[in-house]
């Protein structure tokens, strides 16, 4: 089936309206997203602490000096809006003049305004649009507008961007140049699930999609696109939604399928890995210290996840009904109560090795193996503020730098995972965010025998529908 796709004004000019998703730490990056805007879509890379490079062009991993958390998230934002700049330019570059480029944060990093600040000011004239998700990003509108840009908000329901509209982005409607509806069930990395909806019940993205043009449409928004984002694969697939009055001006986004390009800055062990997924490998869970839920390939790194989920069971300070049972823990040797049950669980165990008790801000205990609690505690200690509130450290970017609440063991550092497979490291042992069609890579013939296309390859695949 032929798809007929019409270049559409985007950020100031006429491109397909094809756009590459902004993925994570250093996923997309300058030379993915200008060899995608090259092509004639608008390329995204990542501004969530992107690599920074060397005069001869190679990656300058950052070594953290900081004695204090406070001091490493300096570090941090310094070294986030260098990284920026630098990819600005790379993507700038590449691309030659043609598509556009966009830049993506996570509004709930660590310093995510700052380094916004910082990236569009040492990068101005390079970078035409940013798209922003993970939170409300309220202040987006004003910062873009700052700049010239145009700002595209990520969003997972009409109500969302109804909040976003009243409370800010009314107030810049001319640098609104989209709105990014991001399939919750669908799409990679961290999702929008709200606690109203069933992590278990995918709902069709149809009517979701359409409630949103409704609800833009009252503020006057007919002519502004909307993206959808997430399970897009084949674009026969949505050939209903285009020159659809219920959907309006439409682009789509493509995060998990530019993963696999020659431009994709991914190692190669991960690209052979994204070949051999099948259907179910994308597991949806909730234990990224964001506290949002994410997507993510079914791996080593996970299955520790989960079974170390498995193994928690709650306590109390004092005797109380069940809890009765006494169980010491810790170098002090804390006193706390539990079933008789649960006493007989952690017996066990403790026998398999698992003979670190860990308490959680939830009154429960978790048990790990001595090398795994000695890990945790590490990288807790070492954490350099990478997101605005974290559960798995207790940092947050306020005065005290805290949440306030105990650090959860239950979680992870998500800066240290992502970083390192971004840099080469084994994709069966980091968290491998993506989206729930990457199985169709096994399956899709343009994949066959291992092929890898180009960016421009791809772009031209996908605009024949497939």
């Amino acid at each position: 089936m032929s798809i007929s796709l019409k270049p559409m004004m985007l950020s100031g000019k006429e491109v397909l309206p094809l756009i590459e998703g902004g993925k994570g730490v250093a996923v997309s990056n300058g030379e993915s997203s200008g060899a995608w805007a090259a092509a004639g879509g608008i390329g995204t890379f990542s501004a969530v602490n992107a690599d920074s490079m060397d005069a001869e062009g190679n990656i300058t991993r950052t070594v953290y000096e900081g004695r204090s958390r406070k001091a490493r998230f300096e570090e941090l934002v310094e070294q986030a809006i260098k990284g920026g700049i630098s990819q600005a330019r790379i993507a700038h570059e590449c691309a030659a003049g043609e598509g556009r480029i966009h830049a993506n944060i996570l509004w709930e990093m660590g310093g995510a305004e700052r380094v916004l600040h910082g990236v569009l000011e040492g990068a101005k004239g390079l970078i035409h649009g940013v798209t922003c998700g993970a939170g409300m990003p309220f202040r987006l509108a004003p910062v873009a507008a700052q700049y010239q840009v145009y700002y595209y908000p990520i969003i997972s329901s009409a109500r969302a961007f109804r909040a976003l509209w009243l409370r800010s982005y009314r107030k810049v409607p001319e640098w609104l140049g989209g709105v990014v509806y991001e399939d919750p069930w669908l799409a990679g990395g961290h999702n929008g699930l709200s606690n109203s909806e069933d992590p278990l019940q995918p709902a069709d993205p149809y009517p979701r999609v359409a409630e949103l043009r409704k609800t833009m449409n009252e503020f006057g928004l007919a002519e502004t696109p909307i993206v959808m984002a997430g399970g897009v694969w084949f674009l026969r697939e949505w050939a209903d939604w285009l020159d659809n009055p219920e959907i309006g001006p439409i682009t789509f986004q493509f995060g998990t399928r530019t993963l696999l390009t020659q431009e994709s800055p991914i190692s190669e062990k991960w690209k052979q890995r994204l070949l051999q997924l099948k259907k179910g490998d994308i597991r949806l869970n909730q234990f990224s210290p964001t506290g949002f839920y994410s997507s993510a390939v079914y791996n080593q790194f996970l299955h520790e996840l989960y079974d170390r989920a498995d193994r928690e069971i709650a306590f109390v300070d004092h005797p109380a009904g069940d809890h009765s049972e006494p169980f010491s823990f810790g170098v002090r040797n804390k006193q706390v109560f539990v079933t008789r049950h649960d006493h007989k669980l952690a017996d066990e165990w403790m026998a398999d090795g698992f003979s670190k008790a860990l308490p959680t801000p939830d009154s429960t205990l978790i048990f790990v193996s001595p090398g795994k609690a000695q890990e945790i505690r590490e990288d807790q200690l070492n954490c350099m503020g990478c997101l605005s509130q974290c559960k798995f450290s207790n940092w947050a970017a306020n005065e005290a730098g805290t949440t306030g609440r105990k650090a959860d063991p239950r979680s992870f550092c998500i800066q240290k995972t992502l970083q390192e497979i971004a840099h080469g490291a084994d994709p069966s042992s980091h968290l491998m965010f993506a989206g729930h069609a990457a199985y169709r890579f096994a399956e899709d013939p343009f994949y066959a025998n291992g092929f890898i296309p180009t960016a421009k390859q791809l772009v031209e695949r996908i605009m024949t529908g497939d």
